[in-house]
């Protein structure tokens, strides 16, 4: 009796482990348990997790995978082919939409026929222009494709902010447009910028951190410093390009110095600057000359509003201001008081008007003072009345675009004896076009608020767009 059951208890044993085994091999786990010596292929996982990884989005590709010419990977599987299309990576498709727009400007500066949209507000003609086509489709472009990223990075009043008035008006209404203006250009994706922007004012700076008189300028280099310190360590940009593709704006005369704070800021990227002397360091291949605007309160004067016809304005030649830097004493020297149609003060008399003064003369000399830039040079466009630039290494505003020598009259230091002379050889019809172009000119220069296309906001972006695409329309 015992000897039948043990024989039944075997048996059924026996049937037991070879129910297992068929069923280990029916469901494909048979090659977990025996290592598969032959020649095909020996998986390091098993079947079912190989199979996962397979399926799985973020394996596809890796797992038996092979890279075609067409830039899709392919993976096949017990005969089944996944194909799935590999993005771009975004900055490759930010090179390569500037790539598009060059192609776009090169061909519209070739053409001779300026297409533009039918409801456009404006579209750039006329001689002030060196090619109003290229001019005007690289404008386009800006507006389709240009992208800034605002570092949010630092506090106010240094950073975030700037004056609105008073003669370093445009750093700080550059400032609070690019944040607060609403357009169409800030990005809050820094991997869909083309450019960075370090939103410090330098105006501010000398304000809170300089020390009055002491000429010691290392607290506003120790504060940039600081500042790319900080943004390099958080964000991958400034690295990745060394700030090529970053940019500052200052209208102090110490922005220059302030960006001498690090070489990479100094050498590499785009310096938006009011002090634009090509002596000291200045480089327009990839730096951008901005205009110095004085507006007292932050308006434009009424007075410059409507300026009188050409016909109406009875003196030659004005200029009041102080003897700053090298070239305003030899004005002085040689003018003040010397002739009836030539007015030149250092103080002007309370009795004189400063703008009405402007509104009647025909030129408004634009002497440099300590730095290159002066402000007069946008009052005289405001009062229509010919911008006379007495300057040395002065790389004038929007260069790229705009030809200086169709609004305004260039008298070197060396003339300033001859100035009358100089003056009063410009011809009537040269004089005539000379007013025509200031007339046309005046719209890239008014401050906006909030910005309208074409004015000094835009010009300013536009001339770092240019930097960043590398691509020159002169």
């Amino acid at each position: 009796m015992d000897s039948r059951y043990g024989m039944f208890v075997s048996v059924l044993s026996l049937f037991s482990v070879a129910t297992i085994v068929v069923m280990f091999m029916v469901s494909g786990q048979f090659s977990t348990l025996l290592p598969f010596t032959g020649s095909k292929l020996h998986y390091g996982l098993p079947i079912v997790q190989l199979k996962t990884k397979a399926t799985s989005s973020d394996q596809l590709g890796i797992v038996l995978s092979a890279r075609s010419t067409t830039g899709i990977y392919v993976n096949r599987f017990r005969n089944h082919t996944v194909r799935r299309k590999i993005h771009k990576p975004r900055k490759e498709e930010v090179e390569q939409g500037l790539a598009r727009a060059r192609a776009a400007i090169r061909k519209a500066a070739s053409s001779k026929n300026l297409s533009s949209p039918i409801d456009a507000d404006y579209v750039p003609t006329g001689g002030i222009y060196h090619n109003p086509s290229a001019f005007y489709q690289s404008y386009l472009e800006m507006e389709r494709r240009f992208k800034v990223y605002v570092y949010e990075e630092g506090d106010p009043p240094v950073v975030h902010d700037g004056p609105c008035k008073n003669i370093y008006t445009i750093e700080g209404r550059f400032i609070h447009e690019i944040e607060h203006g609403g357009g169409m250009f800030r990005t809050r994706n820094a991997h869909h910028a083309h450019v960075y922007f370090m939103p410090y004012s330098v105006t501010w700076m000398v304000k809170y951190l300089y020390k009055p008189y002491t000429y010691d300028l290392a607290p506003l280099k120790q504060f940039v410093s600081d500042y790319l310190r900080i943004i390099s360590i958080k964000h991958p940009f400034w690295n990745r390009t060394q700030g090529a593709d970053h940019f500052m704006l200052a209208c102090h005369d110490w922005g220059p110095h302030a960006s001498q704070a690090n070489p990479f800021l100094y050498n590499n990227s785009i310096r938006v600057l009011c002090n634009a002397n090509t002596s000291e360091g200045f480089n327009p291949q990839k730096d951008v000359s901005l205009p110095e605007i004085h507006l007292y309160d932050g308006n434009i004067s009424p007075k410059l509003l409507a300026p009188p016809p050409p016909t109406h304005r009875p003196h030659l030649a004005f200029f009041a201001g102080g003897l700053h830097g090298p070239i305003r004493p030899l004005l002085l020297h040689h003018w003040r008081e010397k002739d009836p149609n030539i007015f030149v003060y250092e103080y002007l008399p309370k009795t004189l008007d400063y703008y009405t003064l402007m509104l009647n003369s025909k030129f408004c000399l634009c002497p440099s003072g300590h730095e290159v830039a002066s402000p007069r040079v946008v009052e005289a466009i405001y009062a229509e009345c010919v911008p006379v630039i007495i300057s040395d290494h002065y790389q004038l505003p929007f260069s790229d675009v705009l030809r200086w020598e169709a609004f305004s009259v260039k008298v070197g230091v060396s003339e300033i004896p001859a100035l009358k002379e100089v003056l009063m050889a410009v011809s009537e019809e040269k004089y005539e076009r000379l007013i025509r172009g200031v007339r046309a000119v005046r719209r890239h220069f008014m401050l906006n608020k909030p910005a309208k296309r074409f004015d000094v906001f835009h010009m300013i972006l536009h001339s770092v767009w240019l930097r960043r695409l590398n691509l020159r329309l002169v």
